[in-house]
């Protein structure tokens, strides 16, 4: 059966389909249909990132919408994803739309649909919208109130949201005398990151500030820390930081030019908030892929650590029902449930500093806290997808390896959602015995199934 929406929205290649401005007309006329409320003029916030295909896009969406009676927020030229998931919530809008692709390359584009409470679509919500555009009958729906919406920019949409920011960051401490540097990625956090921590206090050093719609997140941004960590070490920075292009995610450099993992920053902001009382239910959310080294960290601090799938949102669904308020992923994708709905890189990367601060320590030091133990990663190609439990050789490399490591490592296999790949990951003692008992497993699959 044809799909649109897959775990983060709808994604692919900018005027290919189903990126087109025909489908997204038709998604606003879709969304707006299904949850506009009951009020005459539904009201829908839409944004962007810095992609060229950013501005077909938004004009198309915003005609799907006002075609259907709804009134559109165009939130400023761009605007981070985690910044209208914010607005829909604050202005109690009846929905929010995220045009970007997120930390992919700039010829890619997609859409992320937020609820009126901040959070992303259920599945069953983003289900009944893909069945409408699919339908092909989007523009035989009858619109609201007196069927005609309109177009308002928002231009005071970056202030409320970083003053919301900014509101984050404790009274007690400044950022006066810390030299940062920030990796804007090219993107939507151009415009907003290097005012927030210069306001705060910090002499600011930002890179990466200057999108032309081709060059967001193309050697730069969360997935391309390497420039940063070598200006950190130029500049004498305490710490430097580095967002994706939507920015939702945050990737750390220590004032060594040291690459922090997203697992490092989660276990410092959950052992600094379990210091002081704030860490709900002493929990801390990640997924099946966090580091070994995080589960051992948590077990040290006596905090409870719980597993979700991969992707942000099995991270807040198993927060939500397990009333946790930290979680996220290796990824830097992290989730401060009682400051935000959503993973957002600015916000994550405050409450890091923040954590700098009340331990009154670098964040080299910080980071020991947390031991990263070598990671292996082998994708294997494969024709099909069948149970790997169906064989038994595949099933018995793997025991025989877990056997092997015991509590020292431990070892994941599982199909790609997305793309004919196995993905074969073992964490270990070594970097040696790590490589090694991930190619045997490789080998094994390659053998079998590819």
């Amino acid at each position: 059966m044809e799909k649109l929406f897959g775990t983060d929205g709808v994604r692919g290649k900018a005027n290919e389909y189903p990126i087109t401005p025909e489908i997204f007309r038709d998604i606003g006329r879709a969304t707006t249909h299904l949850l506009g409320g009951k009020g005459d003029k539904p009201r829908i916030l839409v944004g962007k990132d810095t992609r060229m295909s950013g501005h077909m896009l938004e004009n198309a969406l915003s005609d799907g919408i006002c075609s259907m009676g709804g009134n559109v927020l165009r939130l400023s030229e761009t605007f981070p994803t985690p910044g209208i998931a914010f607005l829909t919530r604050e202005l109690k809008a009846d929905a929010g739309m995220a045009i970007s692709a997120s930390h992919n390359p700039y010829y890619d584009n997609g859409i992320k649909i937020i609820s009126r409470e901040g959070f992303k679509l259920p599945d069953e919500t983003e289900g009944e919208i893909e069945k409408l555009v699919l339908s092909g009958k989007c523009a035989e729906l009858p619109p609201s109130g007196h069927g005609i919406g309109n177009v308002r920019f928002m231009r005071e949409a970056e202030d409320i949201y970083a003053n919301f920011l900014k509101g984050t960051f404790p009274n007690a401490y400044s950022l006066k005398g810390m030299k940062v540097v920030l990796d804007c990625a090219n993107g939507a956090t151009c415009a907003i990151a290097p005012g927030i921590f210069s306001e705060l206090g910090a002499r600011v050093f930002a890179y990466f500030t200057e999108p032309d719609g081709r060059n967001i997140n193309r050697s730069c941004g969360s997935l391309y820390p390497g420039i940063i960590a070598e200006k950190v070490v130029e500049h004498g920075a305490d710490i430097g930081l580095a967002f994706d292009g939507d920015g939702d995610r945050v990737t750390a450099v220590d004032e060594t030019g040291k690459v922090l993992t997203g697992d490092q920053i989660l276990a410092i902001c959950a052992i600094a908030r379990n210091e002081e009382g704030t860490l709900k239910n002493n929990l801390l959310v990640s997924t099946v892929m966090s580091n070994i080294g995080l589960k051992l960290a948590m077990q040290e601090q006596n905090i409870e650590h719980a597993i979700s799938q991969v992707g942000d949102r099995y991270v807040l669904e198993q927060m939500l029902k397990r009333d946790a308020v930290l979680g996220g992923e290796d990824s830097g994708h992290i989730i401060f449930l009682d400051l935000h709905t959503t993973g957002d890189g600015m916000l994550s990367a405050l409450q890091l500093i923040t954590a700098m601060k009340k331990e009154g320590k670098s964040l080299s030091a910080l980071s020991r806290i947390m031991t990263v133990y070598p990671q292996e990663l082998i994708n294997v190609p494969v024709k099909e997808k069948p149970a790997l439990t169906n064989f038994p050789e595949i099933t018995r490399t793997i025991r025989k390896i877990e056997n092997v490591l015991g509590h020292r490592g431990r070892v994941f296999v599982r199909y790609s959602g997305t793309e004919p790949i196995c993905r074969v990951m073992v964490e270990g003692p070594s970097q040696e015995q790590t490589e090694r008992y991930c190619r045997e497993i490789a080998d094994v699959i390659q053998a079998l199934l590819g």
